[in-house]
């Protein structure tokens, strides 16, 4: 196992510094102190009465606990998953003492002994103390493991993307390789100069479909790596392929998981322009608004042809990738309309990847 890898398995816990993981923490004390005034059912004080006091006992708890992990998140992202669950377990339990401890001190105190609050406050350390560090601990223990299952959970999805991405990034079709070699050895002896230059923009397409380096790079890069996958097909099928660039309005610096907009001209090409005798037109259209990046990939479809399988592929391996990156804002949706086939790819817009 990389260093990499067992850096990034102590990285299990949630950032306490999220307002929607201090929300899920006031969520579960909340569901505890119900829990211990179901169970406890105090006839002197009343359901209400209990549940009230409970719920603010374990809020002082819960928050302070979201801060003081907040506090230390660096820290305790530089152990291993089994250093930073014990440090965690172990900050819990003093922290439930210390706070047992204040609440005993009220008790004892002659504001926590009148007449108005008699009862609220325990006065004995003994169950009070030792029961709220058991609690504590089985409750502080059965979130650790919830959170380190779920952090797992979702390595697991992301390693099962990164292997599909990898194999998108591998995946060179056979015939479009042969065609290029074919169309390469033609112009050797017609135009050596364009050969050339043909060789030279099927090596920068090999390059950056295999290279790993990198799960994200900029619009920028993403449209030259298609454009330079067009030009080698104008060279195969000449006049009979025509692609109409209006990508002016598109933010540049955005970025997005690489090998997201060829695929979709390889298809438009592969699918919509080859089978037709006549050829036809591939519009690849931009649009930037709402910081929303739009591209939409148009092609022609020649009478009574269908959507081939490979296409419904590419586009469910693309539509996976941009799930797990953006989650439900970014979509990919594709059909026929009239004698077109259309592909919308949208994103949002970020100059940073996307964690």
């Amino acid at each position: 196992m990389s260093a990499e890898t067992t850096h990034r398995r102590a990285l299990y816990l949630p950032d306490f510094c999220a307002p929607r993981i201090v929300l899920g923490v006031v969520l579960i004390v909340e569901l505890t102190a119900l829990t211990l005034a179901l169970a406890r059912d105090n006839d002197r004080l009343g359901f209400w009465t209990d549940l009230a006091r409970t719920s603010l006992f374990l809020i002082w708890i819960g928050l302070t606990a979201a801060a003081l992990l907040c506090a230390l998140r660096h820290r305790v992202e530089r152990m291993n998953a089994a250093q930073g669950s014990a440090v965690v377990l172990g900050l819990m339990t003093a922290l439930i003492a210390l706070v047992s401890e204040i609440v005993l001190a009220l008790g004892r105190s002659d504001w926590g002994g009148a007449s108005n609050f008699t009862g609220l406050f325990p006065t004995e350390r003994l169950p009070f103390l030792p029961r709220n560090v058991a609690i504590g601990f089985i409750v502080t223990a059965i979130a650790l493991r919830y959170f380190y299952v779920t952090h797992e959970w979702r390595r697991n999805v992301e390693m099962q993307a990164l292997a599909r991405v990898h194999a998108l990034q591998a995946r060179i079709r056979p015939h479009f390789l042969f065609n290029s070699m074919n169309t390469i050895a033609s112009l050797t002896r017609s135009d050596p100069a364009r050969a050339e230059e043909a060789v030279q923009d099927l090596a920068d397409l090999f390059r950056a479909s295999l290279s790993d380096q990198r799960s994200q790079i900029t619009l920028e890069e993403e449209l030259q790596v298609a454009q330079t996958y067009a030009r080698i097909e104008k060279l195969r099928l000449g006049d009979r392929l025509h692609i109409a660039w209006n990508t002016t309005a598109l933010p540049l610096d955005a970025t997005l998981p690489s090998l997201v907009v060829q695929p979709l001209l390889e298809n438009a090409i592969y699918h919509g322009i080859e089978p037709r005798a006549a050829g036809g037109t591939v519009t690849v259209q931009g649009e930037f608004a709402n910081q929303l990046v739009t591209v939409i990939v148009r092609n022609p479809l020649p009478d009574g042809a269908s959507v081939r399988d490979g296409n419904r592929v590419a586009l469910a391996n693309i539509r996976e990738r941009l799930l797990l990156v953006y989650g439900e804002r970014a979509t990919i949706k594709a059909g026929r309309f009239d004698d077109q086939y259309i592909v919308t790819l949208r994103f949002p817009y970020s100059k940073t990847p996307t964690t």
